[in-house]
């Protein structure tokens, strides 16, 4: 029997039955702001220079007020004392230190001026967001004292929450903002210029209160000590973020001739890059190099996969295609960004649903900066707005430039290259105990090197280590194409991917890795089996004698004999195992404990922990009366009135579903996050034979719910029959990418 390892991506704030998310994608925000004075603006342009906020009496966000609420215009190019709409900045703890909406302290919205589609900046993001950590982004109508000032896009801030909430960095960590003063002098090019920190002041905005040695080292590194740049920034990160400038040709950034508009952020212990600023992305930003010439429409179409390779200007990009590993890895993210959404038309089709949800608003919009027959247009075509500059004069449609692009990119040379195949992944034994090891073993064809990358906390960095055929690890015969390796493994869930390359290309799987990857439980007998961080309204908790909704986690003993949890403990803090521990109660085998999380001494009933969980993200650990960790789980933000459970139950890796509160997991139906309005599987249930319509999909599997594999299907475009006649009536879970689905057969 085989383990389910499926793909672990991040959970997206979904809407709660109180009020709708800030960043929930397809609706739009409203956002009212109410200043005392009728000459806001002028104010507010005065105070550009200055970068001082105007006092605003209040600002609702989605019909919750805030006062007290600074005010300000931002941006650079995209301000003048012209507009009629300017971006906007708003500070909702300006005067109250922990004034917050929905957890952000700052609002930055865009007001959509260098692109007459309005789509560039939500729609990049959102395909960023696929494979790198990178600001959500939507829209929102913004009034001001009443009347509607126009429609913005609305981008989450890069700051100390976003660092936190993102990379487990302290807020304290370095962030810097990759923006050079004069972006003709060389720009935030990551050159090292030695020791003396006020020779970068040109070049980068120090964003927190720590030290600019961290950037000097980085840069040292990248220019003088290349073979050891893991030890001081996340590659992978890097790579994503150059694989995504060039294929959406996004020049106005490290990749442009101006290297700008990112961030770099440390983690724990390393520098990390994250994107920056995309209202030119996709061709709206024409400058290729700085001078006279260049930046038409072939120039763009035709961009250079390998641009700027062997450019000392750009240490970062030479230091990637100087790598024979790096730069395969850069050619596979490219890849996998050109099939999942441009040659599939993804991006065209998710650009009209964009399109056709803002339209009545930028119709209505008056300030909008280009008229609504451009913003209907430029989806498709060219429009001229007028004016001088890289982002000026003919803006390009962005269908029109990208299908051009696709159809270069498909055929080029470098994206040609005949990579690996990896196919079967498995495990020995089938479901690994705690504190045992794991045996991973994978079918690779034509590789000349493979490795496993794997890590226990996502705030961690992924080992990585060479999978041998050999004979000697697990792995068959030598040289037959199966590569092993083993792990040590203690009772935290591992989370790992595989890469291999031969002399020509490299592969990944997950494609999408680091930044997602898949999951191999580590259980025993008794395992934290489900739990919900945020009950708004789901599961009752009367043991106070009245009504409340608290947070909750489900035990499961999946032993044969019942264990006495007396003395053991539950924590959100592996430095403290012992913050809260459990009376004298047995739970029997093949049985389930609820445990609430709130705090509650009162209760007359059931048990209760000393503490809470953030349902924005936390860690929670079970251990001994020794402090010996039983069971544990990481995770991100996780939307309300839905449990985080292990399924197939009791030995599964985590996935949101509906709770199945003090029940087998397997009761429950998946939720599916983000959901490509494009992929369909019919009939269900079914006796016969089931359709899977995808535009495009790597992986698809299918599992019953005791995790045997039924269903092993790659690469599949358009769609897939399956015929299921001779599998046995049941409950089947389809793993399709990073969504799942279940299927009655019957």
């Amino acid at each position: 029997m085989k383990s389910i390892l499926t793909i672990f991506t991040s959970i997206v704030l979904v809407t709660t039955l109180s009020a709708q998310s800030l960043f929930e994608m397809d609706n739009i925000a409203t956002i009212e702001i109410y200043f005392p004075q009728d000459n806001w603006n002028q104010l507010m342009i005065d105070n550009y220079e200055t970068e001082e906020y105007l006092l605003a009496d209040s600002v609702i966000f989605n019909g919750s007020m805030k006062d007290s609420v600074g005010v300000k215009y931002k941006g650079n190019s995209t301000f003048s004392e012209s507009n009629d709409k300017n971006p906007l900045n708003i500070s909702i703890d300006y005067i109250k230190s922990n004034q917050d909406y929905q957890g952000h302290e700052t609002i930055k919205l865009s007001s959509g001026q260098k692109d007459p589609s309005f789509l560039r900046e939500a729609l990049s993001y959102e395909i960023a967001r696929k494979y790198m950590e990178a600001p959500r982004s939507n829209y929102a109508k913004v009034y001001i004292n009443g009347s509607y000032h126009g429609l913005y896009t609305n981008s989450e801030s890069v700051n100390s929450d976003f660092q936190n909430n993102y990379l487990y960095s302290d807020k304290n960590n370095t962030r810097i903002k990759c923006n050079p003063q004069n972006v003709s002098n060389g720009g935030s090019s990551l050159e090292y210029l030695g020791a003396d920190s006020s020779s970068y002041y040109d070049f980068y905005e120090m964003k927190s209160d720590a030290s600019w040695q961290d950037l000097i080292d980085l840069t040292n590194t990248i220019e003088n000590s290349a073979n050891t740049i893991e030890n001081s920034m996340d590659i992978d990160r890097a790579i994503w973020m150059s694989a995504f400038n060039n294929v959406l040709v996004n020049l106005d950034s490290y990749s442009g001739p101006f290297r700008q508009n990112y961030y770099l952020i440390k983690d724990n212990n390393r520098m990390n890059t994250i994107i920056w600023d995309l209202n030119e992305c996709l061709g709206g930003f024409k400058m290729v190099n700085q001078g006279p010439g260049g930046g038409g429409q072939t120039d763009l179409t035709q961009l250079d996969p390998m641009l700027r390779e062997g450019d000392d200007d750009w240490p970062l990009l030479n230091l990637i295609f100087s790598n024979s590993t790096y730069r395969k890895m850069y050619v596979a993210h490219m890849r996998t960004i050109l099939n999942e959404n441009f040659a599939n038309d993804w991006y065209a089709e998710r650009g009209l649903e964009l399109q056709n949800l803002i339209k009545a608003d930028v119709q209505a919009d008056p300030n909008t900066p280009y008229n609504y027959d451009d913003f209907i247009a430029n989806l498709n075509n060219n429009v001229d707005v007028g004016g001088g500059g890289p982002g000026g004069g003919n803006v390009n449609g962005i269908i029109n430039l990208m299908n051009t692009r696709s159809e270069f990119l498909s055929t080029h040379d470098e994206l040609t290259k005949t990579p690996p195949t990896i196919s079967t992944i498995s495990t020995t034994p089938s479901v690994v105990p705690s504190y045992s090891t794991a045996n991973l073993i994978v079918n690779v064809e034509d590789a000349s090197y493979v490795y496993l990358a794997y890590r226990f906390r996502p705030q961690d960095r992924f080992v990585k280590v060479q999978m041998l055929d050999d004979g000697n690890h697990n792995d068959g015969a030598a040289n037959d194409g199966t590569y092993g390796v083993s792990v040590d493994v203690d009772a935290l869930d591992m989370q790992y991917y595989i890469y291999a390359e031969n002399s020509e290309a490299g592969i990944f799987s997950p494609e999408r890795a680091e930044h997602e990857y898949h999951n191999l439980p580590i259980v025993g007998s008794l395992v934290i089996n489900e739990f919900m961080a945020s009950n708004v309204s789901s599961v009752q908790d009367t043991s106070s004698g009245f009504v409340q909704y608290d947070d909750w986690v489900e035990l499961y003993n999946g032993g044969d004999i019942a264990i006495n949890l007396g003395g053991y403990h539950l924590s959100d803090n592996e430095n403290v195992l012992d913050k809260w521990t459990f009376p004298d109660v047995e739970i029997q085998a093949d049985d389930y404990l609820i445990v609430w999380l709130d705090k509650d001494d009162a209760a007359s009933s059931g048990i209760h922990t000393s503490f809470q969980l953030a349902a924005g993200g936390e860690e929670l650990f079970l251990s001994t009366a020794n402090n010996f960790t039983i069971d544990a789980l990481f995770y991100n933000s996780l939307p309300s009135d839905l449990g985080y459970a292990r399924v197939p139950n009791g030995k599964g890796p985590f996935v949101v579903q509906t709770h199945t509160f003090n029940a087998n997991n397997g009761l429950g139906t998946s939720i599916i996050e983000n959901l490509n309005s494009q992929l369909h599987l019919y009939p269900n249930p079914t006796s016969d034979n089931l359709t899977i319509q995808i535009p495009y999909a790597q992986r698809i599997k299918a599992y019953d719910l005791l995790g045997k594999e039924h269903l092993n299907l790659s690469n599949i475009r358009g769609s897939a029959n399956v015929n299921v006649s001779s599998w046995p009536k049941g409950i089947y879970i389809f793993l399709i990418d990073n969504e799942s689905r279940k299927i009655t057969i019957q």
